[in-house]
């Protein structure tokens, strides 16, 4: 059997509602990095799954956020708006633990989106009640008409396959777009530099996760062993202070970890080099976010 049908589905809803979890769970591989810590997502990422009659281009977005005070976080929020656009199907996600006011902000924007959009409400499985969900749906019923209505748990995979089954039917008609083996548009290159900046996320102190940014300078592979160099950029020496820890035992704790996840994305052998520097303010300088890679 071909594939009949195909489409982009974009994965939409405020930070930290596990959108990029979702999308792991939907193709069964790690294509986004998570951590608790909310706006860990930074780019638009698509995840590639292909079935045997279709072919589902999940688009994983930064959380919607209303604090627009730096040139990092109207990025974010440009990127995450101009998704809508592009997709087919339009999952808006939200935690259903805490209906938040930035939910009705994303909610709000999808209202001229004409696009079949599935309410998804994810974390069940922190509920004690299930019944609990009920408040929300009938809050929301009247405010948006959703093409379904769908309680998940990412993390646990719950109902994610029933999810899976109504986008199929939402998909319009069309060729494969990727090869059946594709499960990311990202380069390994990139994979790599978000596999950094996820253990940094875990390791680091609470504030230093939103002025971080790593990028890759040295990428060399050969059959045995790929060789990566990697800058991670701070706003301030104070927190290249913190990177690297006494006697460099937090930046090699980073690095330990990340060379573990990136053997198993590489399969090779990996000689990972990091280092830290500081470019003061780039989260707040549009010529600083364009040079290393926010467009």
């Amino acid at each position: 059997m071909t594939v009949t049908k195909s489409g982009f589905v974009a994965i939409i809803g405020r930070p930290n509602v596990g959108k990029s979890t979702l999308l792991n769970s939907l193709i069964g591989e790690k294509v986004s990095i998570t951590s608790p810590k909310p706006q860990t997502t930074r780019w638009q990422i698509l995840g590639i799954q292909t079935l045997t009659s279709a072919q589902i281009i999940y688009i994983d977005t930064p959380g919607i956020h209303r604090d627009e005070k730096r040139a990092m976080n109207r990025y974010l929020n440009r990127i995450a708006s101009a998704v809508v656009l592009d997709a087919d199907v339009i999952i808006f996600m939200i935690d259903v633990t805490r209906w938040h006011d930035e939910d009705e902000m994303v909610l709000k924007k999808l209202h001229d989106a004409q696009k079949p959009v599935i309410f998804v409400m994810n974390k069940i499985d922190l509920l004690k009640d299930k019944a609990d969900i009920l408040p929300i749906i009938n809050k929301l019923k009247d405010k948006f008409h959703f093409t379904h209505i769908i309680p998940i748990s990412a993390i646990k995979e719950d109902n994610i396959h029933h999810l899976e089954e109504e986008i199929v039917k939402l998909l319009p008609e069309g060729p494969q777009l990727f090869p059946d083996d594709q499960m990311t548009d990202k380069s390994l290159r990139f994979q790599a530099a978000e596999i950094v900046r996820e253990k940094l996320i875990q390791v680091t102190e609470e504030e230093l996760p939103y002025t971080t940014t790593v990028e890759i300078e040295e990428f060399k592979q050969s059959e045995k062993l790929t060789e990566i160099g990697a800058v991670i950029w701070v706003e301030r020496p104070g927190q290249k202070i913190i990177i690297i820890g006494k006697k460099g035992a937090r930046l090699k704790k980073v690095g330990i970890q990340a060379r573990r996840d990136i053997e198993k994305l590489v399969h090779t052998k990996v000689f990972l080099r990091l280092w830290v520097k500081v470019k003061e303010n780039w989260t707040d300088d549009e010529r600083a976010l364009r040079s290393l890679g926010y467009e």
